[in-house]
């Protein structure tokens, strides 16, 4: 009887374990369903084309719909993919949408999302443009993958188009094609991301880049970073072999034109840059144009002798403004502003682990195609700039210089303002940089510091101590004042409230430092090199004091 007790105790023991691990987490039940997340929608004037993540072991998904705010949701489709596209809605008129995932006779939690359609037609932009196109106004103009401007053909946009990218895709202007995308303050062109405002990220497509036949400073076959990689769609492009003469030539003209949350990468790291101007020639007019949210650098230059003038970046991946490889343009009137860092859009490429505001090398030796003195060299003229930095916190360690100039690089660097920046307001490294300065072709004159970690980097290798660089800063007019960077402008961001345009007025302040301390007019070398183009000012920074607003009406400010 006692033996026959045991037996059974032992048998129920076994029954009650083997029900517990039905039923724990280590059994074979699937875990319960989830609500799809990153839902969102590519909207044209007729249809919304609806994306999610995959939910793990989910069958199917049901999508309903629903009208206005207030409607009631009905269902209109079931798919097997993370992704469907509802036609035949009426324009600028809103819906709401509801996703769920599907098991057998289960059901998971809901995402929802509200949009509105457009009231413009969306226009598929797939193939290649080889002959002369024209995006007009009364249409909204969707890249689907890399589309290449080439054949000499020309590219022209109206004011006031809005131009949007899928993940994946990008504009290129290649050798002999041209574009003419001219704005106006009331009508600016828009690049933009296709998602929905509120769904946007770094990285949503990859930006606007120019390719010209102009000369630069590396040797052989130079690939244009971020092309030729394993994508079908992603030609290579080689922007080496030009000429003198085509330093002169033109690719079109860029006038109030925003480029929002690009600089998708092809492949790991190779993210594109907001604008890339690859061997332009000064032919080519670039004015009023900014970029938004980008994954990597908002300008980049290599090579080349374009010219540009108000130029604005809010919210770089990377570098505000970078130039290499032989730039020996002439850019007047930049604005950087820097309050945060964004996070990027999934796959769409990494976050810099080293962010600057301006950073222009002379080239990159470690490349192999090229050392410190090669010719042309980078001698670009950047005057009346204002670089913001975002303070101590933020950027990462390797990062938060206002102008980092090295790799031999000279030009001329004039009337402007850098401040706030974490880890210095400027490094100057290698020797063939300092050698430059000797020579008299790297030239840094009037500049105004506030509240920066310190003038100088360690790595400048000169100054160990900010009292060493005293002496230098005088002779350079470089003058650091006390107090906060929003006491230099009329109105500036105060934290923690997210900065508008609204708080953002770059005009000097009534008693601040920046309405003085400029050159003045240009003489000697400046006035050779700035010529007509750009001129000396008494006053320092992008704005002048009671001067144009140049940047109202026509930029933006968002994080997503």
């Amino acid at each position: 009887m006692r033996n026959a007790l045991r037996r059974w105790i032992a048998a129920s023991v076994l029954l009650a374990t083997s029900l517990a691990a039905c039923d724990g987490d280590g059994g074979t039940d699937p875990r319960p369903l989830t609500a799809p997340s990153g839902l969102n929608g590519a909207v044209g004037s007729q249809q919304v084309t609806l994306t999610w993540q995959a939910v793990d072991d989910a069958d199917g998904y049901t999508v309903q719909r629903a009208p206005g705010a207030g409607g009631e949701f009905a269902q209109v489709a079931t798919t097997q993919q993370a992704t469907w596209t509802d036609t035949g809605l009426t324009a600028n008129t809103s819906y709401r949408y509801r996703v769920f995932a599907t098991r057998g006779t289960e059901t998971g939690p809901t995402s929802e999302l509200a949009i509105t359609t457009s009231n413009l037609p969306v226009v598929l932009v797939g193939a290649d443009i080889t002959a002369n196109r024209t995006f007009f106004r009364d249409s909204v103009y969707r890249l689907t993958n890399f589309i290449h401007v080439g054949n000499g053909a020309k590219l022209t946009i109206q004011s006031g188009t809005r131009v949007e990218g899928d993940q994946g895709s990008a504009l290129f202007i290649l050798r002999g094609a041209t574009i003419e995308a001219i704005g106006t303050a009331a009508q600016p062109i828009v690049f933009t991301s296709a998602r929905e405002v509120g769904a946007r990220q770094p990285g949503d497509w990859g930006g606007v880049i120019i390719v010209g036949n102009g000369q630069i400073n590396r040797t052989g076959n130079i690939i244009l970073e971020g092309t030729g990689t394993n994508n079908t769609t992603n030609d290579t492009i080689f922007y080496s072999g030009g000429s003198a003469a085509g330093d002169d030539g033109t690719s079109g003209r860029l006038s109030y034109v925003r480029i929002e949350f690009a600089g998708f990468g092809p492949a790991p790291n190779q993210e594109l840059n907001s604008l890339t101007l690859a061997a332009v020639g000064s032919g080519t007019t670039v004015d009023h144009v900014q970029t938004l949210a980008g994954l990597d650098d908002s300008f980049e230059w290599f090579g080349g002798k374009v010219d540009a003038r108000y130029l604005v970046s809010y919210e770089s991946g990377d570098d505000h403004f970078d130039a290499s490889e032989g730039f020996r343009g002439r850019v007047q009137f930049m604005i950087a502003y820097q309050d945060t860092v964004l996070p990027p859009r999934a796959f769409a490429g990494n976050l810099s682990s080293d962010p600057q505001g301006i950073e222009n090398d002379g080239c990159d030796a470690g490349t192999g195609t090229c050392t410190f003195t090669s010719t042309p060299a980078t001698t670009p003229m950047f005057a009346n700039f204002t670089v913001v930095g975002t303070g101590p916190g933020v950027v990462p360690s390797g990062g938060g210089i206002g102008m980092l100039l090295r790799r031999g690089v000279g030009g001329y660097y004039v009337n402007g303002i850098i401040a706030r920046w974490p880890n210095a307001a400027m490094s100057i490294r290698d020797q063939a940089t300092w050698d430059r300065v000797a020579a008299g072709n790297l030239v840094i004159r009037n500049l105004l510091l506030a509240e920066n970690a310190k003038s100088f980097t360690t790595a400048s290798g000169q100054f160990p101590a900010e009292a060493d660089s005293a002496a230098t800063k005088t002779a350079w007019s470089v003058q650091t004042v006390a107090g906060t960077t929003g006491s230099l402008f009329t109105t500036f961001p105060t934290r923690p409230a997210a900065p508008t345009l609204a708080t953002m007025d770059w005009t000097p302040g009534s008693g601040s430092a920046a309405a003085t301390g400029g050159t003045g007019a240009f003489t000697g070398a400046l006035s050779t090199i700035g010529g007509t183009f750009v001129t000396g000012t008494d006053y320092r920074g992008a704005a002048a004091p009671g001067g144009d607003k140049w940047w109202q009406g026509w930029t933006s400010y968002a994080r997503r």
